[in-house]
C-alpha cells in the first residue's frame, strides 16, 4: 500500500529548556524530543491519520536508538532511517524568550548523518507512488544528500504531490547564492513550495509575498504557500486562485516546530482535497497550537484539537 507521505531530510534530538526566559548558561534541566523538520512534519501527518514515513539517518548510537523508539512511537515508519558509524547523531538546543526570541544551536559536526542519505540506496519506487513526497532545502546543503535530493525528485518526476519545504537554514550554506541553483533545480521538479519570507527570497531573489508566489509559479510550482509570520499566510495556485488568511491568536510558549505543524496539516489538506481557504486555515491553527507548547513532535494537534481552534478562532 502507497504511503500517504514520504519525507526526506533531518532529524535529530531536541534539547529544550524546561525552563523558559532563561539564558541558556543557567539552564539546568532538559527536555529530550525527536526533532529536525522532516521527521516533524511526518509525525504531524501521522497525528492526523496520515500514513507516513521518513528518509534519514543516524548515528549508531543512544540517541539514533531514541529516535527509532520515537518514531515508532508516532506512528510513523522507521524502515529507511540508517544508522551512519562513526558519526553522532545530532542534537540541537534552544532558548525559549516568548513571544518571538527562539535562538537554535546545532551540533551536527563533523557532519550530520542526515546528509548521508545515498542515491544508491533510495526505495524509488516508494518514492514515486507515495501520495506525497517531501524534500526540503537542508537536504541540499551538502553533498550526498544533495544528489539523492534532486535524483528522488527526477525519478518522481511530479508524480501525485511534491513539496519543496524552502528549509533556508544559513548555518547549513556558505551564502544564498549558492543555494539558489539548487533551489531553482528542485522546483523544476515539485508540485508545491513552501517557506516564510526568508526563504523564498532565497529561492527566488523576491521578497515580497505576491510577486515571491508568482515567481515561484513562474520556476514551475502548481501551488506557492507563503508564510508572513504576523500576517498569515498567502497560497496562490496555478489556476489562479489564492486565500490569504490571518493568523490565529495564539500565546506564544515556543514557536520552535510551528512550521512543521502547518506542514503535516498541509499535506493532510492537500489529500483531503479541501479548498486553499480551509487548507491553510487548519494549517495555522495546527501551528498556532504547536507554538502554545514548549515541546514540538509530541506537541502535533489532533484533528479535534484543530478544527475547536479553526471554529473558536483562537487557541485557547
Amino acid at each position: 500500500m502507497a504511503y500517504d507521505l514520504i519525507t526526506m531530510g533531518r532529524i535529530g534530538v531536541d534539547l529544550y529548556p524546561l525552563q523558559t526566559g532563561v539564558p541558556l548558561p543557567q539552564v539546568t534541566s532538559f527536555g529530550k524530543f525527536l526533532g529536525g523538520s522532516a521527521s516533524n512534519v511526518a509525525v504531524a501527518a501521522a497525528r492526523l491519520g496520515r500514513r507516513a514515513a521518513v528518509i534519514t539517518r543516524t548515528g549508531d548510537d543512544p540517541f539514533g536508538t531514541y529516535l527509532h523508539e520515537a518514531l515508532k512511537g508516532f506512528g510513523v515508519d522507521d524502515r529507511w532511517v540508517t544508522p551512519v558509524p562513526g558519526l553522532p547523531t545530532p542534537v540541537t538546543f534552544c532558548e525559549v524568550f516568548p513571544p518571538d526570541d527562539f535562538p537554535l544551536y546545532f551540533y551536527r559536526r563533523p557532519k550530520a548523518p542526515d546528509l548521508e542519505i545515498d542515491a544508491h540506496e533510495l526505495d524509488l519506487d516508494a518514492i514515486r507512488d507515495a501520495r506525497v513526497f517531501w524534500v526540503t532545502g537542508t537536504g541540499l546543503s551538502e553533498e550526498p544528500s544533495r544528489t539523492a535530493t534532486l535524483a528522488a525528485l527526477a525519478h518522481r518526476a511530479k508524480a501525485g504531490t511534491t513539496v519543496f519545504d524552502l528549509d533556508w537554514r544559513p548555518m547549513f550554506w556558505t551564502d544564498p547564492e549558492a543555494a539558489r541553483p539548487f533551489y531553482t533545480e528542485a522546483l523544476r521538479h515539485t508540485t508545491v513550495a513552501v517557506g516564510n519570507l526568508d526563504e523564498v527570497e532565497v529561492a527566488t531573489g523576491v521578497r515580497e509575498p505576491h510577486a515571491a508566489a508568482r515567481a515561484l509559479l513562474d520556476a514551475g510550482v502548481e501551488l506557492a504557500v507563503v508564510k508572513q509570520g504576523p500576517k498569515g499566510v498567502l497560497a496562490v495556485n496555478s489556476a489562479g486562485e489564492s486565500a490569504e488568511v490571518p493568523p490565529l491568536p495564539v500565546n506564544v510558549l515556543n514557536g520552535l516546530g510551528a512550521g512543521d505543524a502547518f506542514g503535516g496539516t498541509l499535506v493532510h489538506g492537500l489529500l483531503a482535497g479541501w479548498d486553499l481557504e480551509k487548507t491553510m486555515r487548519h494549517a495555522n491553527a495546527a501551528g498556532a497550537i504547536v507554538a502554545s507548547r514548549l515541546e514540538c513532535s509530541s506537541a502535533m494537534p489532533t484533528p479535534d484539537e484543530i478544527e475547536a481552534a479553526v471554529t473558536a478562532g483562537a487557541v485557547q
